[in-house]
């Protein structure tokens, strides 16, 4: 192939990935509006001030019902952190509300094979447990009481007040949806450059780079039978690695986990990659804003050794019970035919009726509540990592609409 039909495959790949996983997205956001909505912050601040037993499982049970946005997640978890949770609890959450949320699961289980989805959530749950042990281990409490320090110098608070409605209020009266309106479409507003230069990557990846490259860059892929150890645990660092320089979120990376899987990447690899969301260069850069270097690094350090942990210890035990999924079964990115009408098609209709509904409302309280609405906060300010991100929005958006419509002409 010339080089413009494979820009066109490309391009054409990265929106077939978009539109597989489209009905999924829509579907996990609006499940993660209605629980914003419904369920108060105070409660989960107070129930974790403790590194208990207790505290730990609220802190995992608020997580699983909270956003899966990484940006999101780092804001809530700040908070939290900020009001007395302790940091145990508040990794917890973080962890949970990255690892343990619906419409993750949702995703991964239309890219890869059930088996991730499977050690996507039991593998969340023992890097939280990993976590709490680390924690306590290492005991950081200098960290924590600068860190603390550093949070109440630079406290803003943004108090919104108001009576509280109940949930059931909310669910009948006109201000409540319009409520879950405003969070839906401020769900997409924190992903959707993430999401975008993801599934870009994904397909340039999937179209541009030939399988020989994965077999050089993770030690022990495409070989036949089960790599070694020592193959199996280069390509669980490795992975966080190449995740590293990204700035692709937990919902972004999926589609380019699936091109990993692909091209012979271990199940132990490509579930590191997952699991790298928390590990990426502007969550690094995110948490040393909020906590300062020192904590930024002990957090990155305590993921790091987790993911890789559990990523090893999800591979051997699903080799154990012979459950490890296998690669030849899984259709090649750009061997899909990603537009055909079938049931994901028919979801993606629905869902996007429902989503319609949920921005008329959204643009309904806008206009009624001009000036007084609450933006998530993405941690990012405008500091050069932010500009860094907009440039690789820009560049994909060209490549995708050159790929779409300029390269078909060209070739």
């Amino acid at each position: 192939m010339d080089f413009f039909s494979l820009w066109h495959q490309a391009a054409l790949t990265s929106a077939g990935f978009f539109w597989m996983a489209l009905w999924a997205f829509v579907l996990g956001y609006i499940i993660s509006s209605l629980i914003q909505v419904l369920v108060t912050k105070e409660r989960m601040q107070k129930a974790m001030g403790k590194t208990g037993p207790r505290s730990m499982a609220l802190g995992t049970f608020f997580g699983f019902i909270s956003s899966s946005c990484s940006f999101a997640a780092l804001a809530t978890t700040r908070s939290l952190f900020q009001k007395g949770a302790g940091l145990a609890p508040s990794i917890a959450f973080l962890l949970a509300s990255t690892n343990l949320v619906i419409e993750l699961g949702i995703v991964i289980s239309i890219f890869l094979a059930w088996q991730f989805v499977v050690a996507e959530y039991i593998g969340g749950i023992l890097l939280i447990l990993f976590a709490w042990l680390f924690i306590r281990v290492t005991n950081p409490k200098k960290l924590i009481q600068q860190a603390r320090e550093r949070l109440d110098k630079n406290e803003e608070d943004h108090q919104h007040g108001g009576e509280q409605k109940s949930w059931k209020s909310k669910l009948t009266s006109r201000e409540g949806w319009q409520q879950i309106g405003m969070t839906y479409v401020m769900e997409w507003q924190m992903v959707w450059k993430d999401v975008l230069i993801g599934f870009t990557v994904a397909g340039v990846i999937a179209a541009f780079v030939p399988e020989s490259f994965f077999h050089g860059l993770f030690p022990g892929a495409g070989t036949e039978g089960t790599p070694g150890f020592l193959s199996l645990l280069a390509q669980t660092l490795i992975g966080p690695f190449a995740a590293f320089f990204t700035f692709i979120g937990s919902m972004g990376n999926i589609p380019l986990a699936a091109v990993l899987f692909g091209n012979g990447v271990s199940f132990a690899g490509v579930m590191a990659f997952i699991f790298s969301d928390l590990v990426v260069l502007p969550v690094l850069r995110i948490n040393a804003q909020y906590y300062g270097w020192k904590m930024s690094l002990y957090i990155l350090a305590l993921l790091l050794s987790g993911l890789v942990f559990v990523s090893l210890i999800m591979h051997y035990g699903f080799a154990a019970f012979g459950m490890l999924p296998d690669a030849s079964t899984v259709q090649t990115a750009t061997e899909r035919d990603h537009f055909k009408v079938d049931y994901g098609f028919i979801l993606n209709l629905i869902f996007l009726a429902i989503s319609a509904v949920l921005v008329f409302f959204w643009y309904r309280a806008k206009h009624a509540n001009s000036g007084h609405e609450h933006h998530h906060d993405h941690g990012g300010g405008a500091g050069a990592g932010t500009w860094v991100l907009r440039g690789f929005v820009v560049i994909a958006a060209a490549w995708l609409a050159g790929g779409l419509l300029v390269a078909p002409l060209m070739a």
